[in-house]
């Protein structure tokens, strides 16, 4: 089945750093061939810590008082097997599908370092960075209670390079303590690793902008104890230590840079940490606009001008990223500042879902809280964005204008967002513009009818002409009221579509961003349940089903996918919530 573009996502980045060549590449059929794709642009531009070892055997935690990185090697999973490959991204990076299973590829993303080969490095690096929740600094996750030791505890990044003249950084989850692992092991169980890699395909099928997933390895005999829930849980938080096969999912993005990385460097600039710091900052934001900005951002320009210029490229990917998250019911449910990409797409694949019955406040993580719950992520994003906004300000110390035009636009935050949000709402209801009271009386309305947010858009934008059709995406029976207002509403909304065009135009554009595909918990279950016993065609199975949402699935996966959560899923722990045992 030909696929049809996805929903519109405006703003979407592209990784920008300059690179040697943008000629298309043949095919990488051998490990040799990929290690001639490295280009390690992170380590060659910014300072390692200088109390780092040379080998990268650096895995006790530890405080890091400087430096931007930190070389560490990963800790390889015994007995690795391939779970699963994205066909999609190794195409787009020119890999052939069979490398997912040459030895040396998977001795490397299954945290085997010795698999390297030159031009490569013969080790990882992981970063410190800063926390800020909703705009407040927190040291408290730091074991050291200074800031110093919080930051990458189990992502190492093993690999830059260059494909089909776009730069990308491969990073494993799961691959091992570092200096920033707080004591814990390192380690991610297989179950997050699944979510995560068919996330994060799911989300770029979805066009919104991500990271990628390239590999998932699961171990053949190493396991990983965590707390989860009991079959058929009904309890808020886990009820029991569950044993899961240990994981390493490869993930994939232009850059990991985080807007809490920033911060990290204007905190130490702030406190006089080190005579260093400001020099560290300004090196960060520097590398920061090579790595995600540069196509935009003329290198020929003043430095006080190209950072003014990041504030209001990133405010505007930002902005879109995070109505294109609603757009699609995605809730990112831990949207700190430590979880916000400074590229502008989305990095963190822990504690989110996707909203099934529509409840503004809906949030799965049982360790979120109502503040990142799905409509209220536009404010967590500004919160974010202030703190990147403050991060910038200390180099533009002496540059007043400069600095008053990058207040400016943090200022214009909540009206660029606004705008995002309402042209959201205006794409899903094929409206030219935005209607305040037709969306609020809409929105009103699923909330008293318990809708599915997938399913009724899907429906709706086959505009029908009675309300019968909207009422399979309904969880309980309409009231006589309820049914009199729906189709009230009904009316007026096709009064202005066809008031507006062809409707068949209108039907088309609406379902180019309502997906007919959404992910819901209790199908992902049975997949990371089945791949722990070492069975993994449900995997397979979700990563086809997730790689054409806007199409209308065949009969038989309509059947399976495209239907109403069954009520034994409601208040289900490891389903309708759950911890980030992961």
């Amino acid at each position: 089945m030909m696929s049809s573009r996805p929903g519109p996502a405006p703003g979407r980045p592209t990784p920008e750093r300059p690179v040697p060549t943008a000629t298309p590449t043949a095919t990488t059929t051998s490990f040799a061939e990929f290690a001639q794709r490295a280009d390690y642009s992170l380590l060659d531009s910014l300072q390692a810590d200088p109390q780092a070892t040379g080998d990268g055997h650096d895995h006790r935690p530890r405080q890091v008082f400087s430096g931007h990185y930190v070389p560490v090697t990963p800790t390889p999973l015994p007995a690795p097997e391939v779970v699963a490959h994205s066909r999609t991204l190794f195409g787009e990076l020119g890999l052939s599908d069979a490398l997912a299973h040459d030895d040396q590829f998977r001795r490397l993303f299954s945290g085997d370092i010795t698999a390297a080969q030159e031009p490569m490095r013969p080790y990882g690096w992981a970063t410190g960075y800063a926390l800020s929740i909703y705009g407040s600094e927190y040291i408290q996750q730091c074991p050291f209670g200074t800031g110093n030791g919080y930051g990458d505890g189990r992502a190492i990044s093993v690999f830059e390079g260059v494909f089909n003249g776009r730069r990308w950084e491969l990073q494993l989850k799961g691959g091992g303590p570092t200096p920033y692992g707080r004591g814990a092991d390192g380690r991610a169980v297989l179950r997050s690793s699944v979510r995560e890699f068919l996330a994060q395909e799911f989300m770029h099928a979805l066009g919104v902008p991500t990271s990628r997933s390239l590999t998932l390895y699961a171990s053949g005999s190493e396991t990983v104890r965590r707390p989860w829930y009991a079959p058929n849980s009904r309890s808020f938080d886990p009820d029991i230590l569950v044993d899961n096969p240990a994981a390493i999912t490869t993930r994939v993005a232009p850059s990991f840079l985080r807007v809490g990385q920033l911060e990290l460097f204007a905190r130490r600039v702030r406190r006089g940490a080190h005579p260093q710091a400001l020099h560290e900052l300004r090196m960060i934001v520097a590398h920061l606009i090579e790595r995600n900005y540069r196509q935009e951002i003329d290198p020929g320009l003043a430095f006080s001008d190209q950072v003014v210029a990041l504030a209001g490229l990133f405010r505007g990917r930002l902005t879109s990223l995070v109505a294109n998250w609603m757009r699609v019911g995605y809730c990112q449910g831990n949207f700190n500042s430590d979880n916000c990409a400074a590229g502008g797409y989305t990095l963190d694949y822990g504690p989110f879902g996707f909203c099934e019955l529509f409840d503004p406040r809906f949030q799965p993580w049982t360790g979120g809280g109502e503040h990142f719950c799905f409509f209220n992520q536009p404010a967590a994003a500004e919160a974010n964005y202030q703190m990147f906004w403050a991060a910038l300000r200390p180099l533009l110390e002496g540059h007043s204008q400069a600095l008053a035009r990058l207040d400016q636009i943090q200022g214009g935050f909540a009206e660029a967002m606004r705008q995002e949000i309402e042209a959201m709402w205006a794409s899903k209801l094929g409206l030219s513009t935005y209607d305040v009271e037709l969306v609020n009386e809409l929105l009103e309305l699923m909330v008293r009818s318990k809708v599915d947010y997938s399913i009724f858009f899907r429906r709706l934008s086959e505009i029908p002409e009675q309300l019968s059709a909207l009422k399979e995406s309904f969880y309980l029976p309409c009231s006589e009221e309820l049914e009199a207002r729906w189709t009230q509403w009904l009316q007026r909304w096709r009064d202005r579509i066809t008031a507006g065009g062809d409707t068949k135009v209108t039907s088309a554009a609406m379902q180019r961003v309502n997906p007919a595909i959404t992910w819901r918990e209790w199908l992902i279950a049975p997949a990371y349940e089945q791949a722990a016993q070492g069975d993994f065609s449900l995997v397979q199975e979700l990563q086809e089903v997730f790689s054409h949402p806007y199409d209308e699935p065949s009969a038989e996966f309509a059947a399976r996918y495209d239907r109403l959560k069954p009520r034994e899923f409601f208040n289900a722990g490891g389903v309708s919530h759950y911890s980030c045992s992961s």
